[in-house]
């Protein structure tokens, strides 16, 4: 891993999961870590409860696009997650991947969804600890 780890969340659409994980990383881990999303079959906009959902918490998302996946947003991440959406990402030697299983937020209303980004939001703290710890002082 180079000195900044890059982070790939895709999932199908890129439109609600992987669009919040990527702000929560953002986030919470600053310019600690470079963060991507994208997806196999993007959406046109990313879903409007997600972005309702992150507003809550003081995150707009409300100017991101959905992405389409390419190979070399894979080659150039350290780690690929998939947001447990059956999509997977091209295998290169010395990636990590990972598979979050999460709830599809797709058609679901903002109390669907809040439970999704809390879950994304704690999923994003382990992988912080792991990946870009705070500097100790």
């Amino acid at each position: 891993m180079s000195d900044k780890p890059s982070v790939l969340f895709v999932c199908v659409h890129n439109a609600g999961r992987s669009q919040m994980a990527a702000a929560w990383l953002t986030h919470l881990a600053g310019d600690r870590v470079e963060v991507r999303s994208a997806g196999s079959n993007p959406g046109e906009n990313v879903n409007p409860a997600a972005v309702e959902a992150m507003r809550e918490v003081g995150i707009d998302i409300s100017a991101e696009v959905p992405k389409m996946l390419t190979v070399d947003a894979v080659k150039e991440s350290d780690v690929c997650i998939t947001m447990g959406c059956g999509d997977t990402c091209p295998v290169f030697p010395g990636k990590r991947y990972l598979d979050w299983q999460l709830e599809d937020p797709a058609g679901q209303g903002v109390e669907a969804v809040r439970p999704i980004r809390d879950e994304i939001k704690v999923l994003v703290e382990g992988l912080i600890k792991e990946i870009a710890p705070e500097p100790q002082a």
